[in-house]
C-alpha cells in the first residue's frame, strides 16, 4: 500500500482520535479559547463556503473559495485544527503542522493527480493561477462574468453542517473546561 493511500485511510480515524484526546486533556484559558474559537470559526466558514461550490466529479470547481485556493476544504480544516490548538496552547500548532504535512499533503497530491486527469485543460489553467493551499487574496476567474454562486443544497448534500455542529459542541466543552465545570 502506498503512503498516499495509507494517509487517506488514517486521516479521519487519526483525526478523531487526536480530537478526542485533545478534548480530554485540554485546559484552555479564557483568552486562548477566545482566540482559538475565532480562528476555528473562520475555518468552519471556509469549509461551508467550499462545500456550497463543489460538485465532486461533475465539474471542476473554480468559483467561490476555489478561486482563491485549490484546496479550500483542507485549508478550512487546517484553520479549524489551528484554532483548537491555539485554544489549548500555541505550541500545539507544531502538532497541527506535522499532521497536515504527513497526512494532508499526500492526500492533496493524490487528489491533484485525479482531478488533473479528469479535467486536464481546465485544471492546467486553474492551477497556473490558483495556489494549492495558502489562498490568494483576490479571486481568479477564467471568465470574469462567471463568479459562480453558493448552493445551500450542496452544503447540505455534502453534510458540512456536521462540521459546524462539531465546532459548537467542542467549543462548548472547552468553555466548560475553561470555567472549571468539567
Amino acid at each position: 500500500m502506498s503512503y498516499s493511500l495509507l494517509a487517506k485511510r488514517l486521516r479521519l480515524p487519526l483525526g478523531f482520535a487526536l480530537g478526542i484526546g485533545y478534548l480530554v486533556l485540554a485546559r484552555p484559558s479564557a483568552a486562548a479559547l477566545g482566540a482559538g474559537a475565532a480562528i476555528a470559526a473562520v475555518g468552519v466558514l471556509v469549509r461551508a463556503w467550499a462545500s456550497g461550490h463543489i460538485m465532486k466529479n461533475d465539474r471542476l470547481a473554480t468559483s467561490g473559495p476555489y478561486a482563491h485556493t485549490r484546496n479550500p476544504l483542507y485549508f478550512g480544516s487546517f484553520l479549524i485544527s489551528a484554532g483548537f490548538a491555539v485554544a489549548a496552547h500555541w505550541a500545539l500548532l507544531v502538532v497541527v503542522a506535522l499532521f497536515f504535512a504527513l497526512i494532508y499533503v499526500p492526500t492533496m497530491e493524490r487528489e491533484r493527480a485525479n482531478i488533473s486527469q479528469r479535467f486536464p485543460d481546465a485544471y492546467a489553467e486553474w492551477s497556473a493561477h490558483v495556489p494549492a493551499f495558502v489562498p490568494r487574496l483576490t479571486p481568479w476567474r477564467r471568465d470574469p462574468a462567471d463568479a459562480g454562486g453558493f448552493s445551500g443544497a450542496l452544503y447540505m448534500k455534502h453534510g458540512e453542517w456536521k462540521a459546524a455542529l462539531g465546532y459548537v459542541v467542542a467549543m462548548g466543552i472547552l468553555l466548560l473546561k475553561s470555567r472549571g465545570v468539567v
